[in-house]
């Protein structure tokens, strides 16, 4: 086998995408992890591709001013927080930049007005939802190679190598969410170790612990969900018995029995065990008079970061430009959150999601908080939005559109272009998808503004609101 190629004293230019940094040598782009631009490092290649190269940083000659130290013991192995040896001010710099480079490249359009980012009021500790690995191939750091006992324990609880799907790093503490998540996930482990539970194996697909997810809100309510690979009424007994036990904080327990050879449990049964059936989240509505309250269960989707979910919707919200005589579709609607959050200040909302579970929850929500001017649909957006569902619920005067990653389907926005609403908010995580469905809805759209809010810090991850109005 030949040797790696080595780039010596290369300077790293970038930020980019998938949180790797950018450097350039012979007009050949080069990816590298966990490097700041400004470092001039020696990069060793570990992946040829036609048009770029992967390596890593062996040396470093010189380090950026725009470095810091990084806060997490498990930086560089642990696949996420990859920009937290980034200073926070230049990692929204970066963020804006993302975003204003799609809308310029992809979106073809050169004087987009991109306004200033919004940063997270908390830049830790602000996840309320992680869920981890339980597997008995643990991912052996340096430091465990040179320990004899470290090396023989090879189970882990914690979050999977990148580009690795038999390997966990063993997680000690985590910085997205707050106390006691650490100390849920440590006490599970060690309750598993002392009574010699099997942490799955992905590559036999065998093993009793399989997952945890913990959930928290604002409210101070946590819930926990184990998954096993199949039930043992004495085990699962014991298992969720200790956690109550020992975190009074936890309100709401349930498990789930996965003997699949793959991880979703979403088209699973949900096994309420103790507690309540849901934790709550607050947030106040639009109008500013009246505090809402979600309910989330088990399986359902609310926005991660529930600080500058508040400050998202707000931004949506203002965007819209209500009147209070709108009727206003709200499409990817999830448990209906923008739907209640603006329903205070238009005439109608009508929400669609595809996932039915999640429409039972808007609906829940929506009679939860008496408000009476909300319709929900579950379904394929695509495949509803047709000119007779428009005749029966009305045409929207706004679009409200917070679709996945992937972005809107083609009849999505053929639909919208046919429904001719005034105005589109369209809230993305994803500005390359927005900024293509962007171009598309130019035939009869301008953008106005976008407004990047930051949800993810020390990620490269960051969402957009864009405002489109009819030409």
């Amino acid at each position: 086998m030949t040797n790696p190629a080595i780039y010596e004293n290369v300077e790293i230019i970038d930020a980019g995408s998938e949180g790797k940094a950018v450097a350039r040598v012979k007009d050949m782009v080069v990816f590298v992890p966990f490097v700041v631009p400004g470092d001039v490092v020696d990069i060793q290649i570990t992946r040829k591709r036609r048009n770029y190269r992967e390596g890593k940083a062996i040396r470093f000659h010189k380090y950026s001013e725009k470095r810091q130290e990084a806060f997490c013991s498990h930086f560089g192995t642990c696949g996420g927080c990859r920009w937290q040896n980034m200073q926070y001010a230049e990692q929204l710099k970066y963020k804006q930049k993302q975003v204003e480079d799609n809308i310029q490249r992809i979106g073809k359009i050169e004087d987009a007005l991109v306004l200033p980012i919004i940063p997270s009021e908390n830049d830790q500790f602000y996840r309320n939802k992680l869920e981890y690995t339980f597997s008995n191939h643990r991912w052996l750091t340096d430091e465990d190679k040179h320990d004899s006992e470290r090396v023989a324990d090879t189970n882990a609880l914690g979050f999977h190598i990148p580009a690795m799907f038999d390997k966990v790093l063993d997680i000690d503490k985590c910085w997205l969410q707050s106390d006691p998540s650490n100390a849920i996930r440590l006490e599970a482990k060690r309750y598993a170790q002392e009574h010699a539970l099997s942490f799955y194996d992905v590559r036999i697909w065998q093993g009793f612990l399989r997952n945890m997810v913990i959930r928290c809100t604002g409210t101070g309510e946590w819930m926990v969900i184990m998954v096993f690979r199949t039930f043992e009424a004495d085990i699962v007994k014991g298992f969720m018995d200790n956690l109550c036990e020992k975190f009074p904080e936890i309100t709401s327990m349930y498990y789930v029995i996965n003997d699949k050879k793959n991880d979703v449990t979403t088209d699973l049964p949900y096994h309420h065990y103790k507690g309540k059936t849901f934790i709550t989240e607050k947030m106040m509505n639009l109008a500013g008079n009246k505090e809402i309250d979600f309910r989330i269960g088990p399986s359902s989707f609310f926005q991660t970061n529930s600080r500058q979910a508040n400050v998202l919707y707000r931004v949506a919200g203002e965007f819209a430009e209500f009147k209070g005589t709108e009727t206003v579709y709200d499409l990817y609607t999830g448990i209906g959150t923008i739907a209640s959050f603006i329903a205070g200040s238009v005439k109608k909302v009508v929400g669609i999601e595809s996932v039915a579970a999640a429409i039972e929850d808007a609906k829940e929500n929506a009679l939860l908080n008496k408000i009476t001017n909300t319709s929900f649909f579950a379904g394929e957006t695509e495949k509803i939005l047709d000119p007779a569902f428009f005749s029966v619920n009305g045409k929207p005067e706004v679009i409200i559109t917070d679709p996945p990653r992937a972005g809107m389907h083609e009849k999505v926005i053929r639909a919208m272009l046919e429904a001719e609403p005034d105005r589109i908010v369209y809230v993305s995580c994803n500005p390359a998808t927005q900024a293509r469905d962007i171009a598309i809805l130019a035939e009869k759209y301008h953008l106005v503004k976008c407004q990047p809010v930051d949800m993810f810090p020390h990620t490269q991850h960051v969402e957009n609101v864009a405002l489109l109005k009819r030409s």
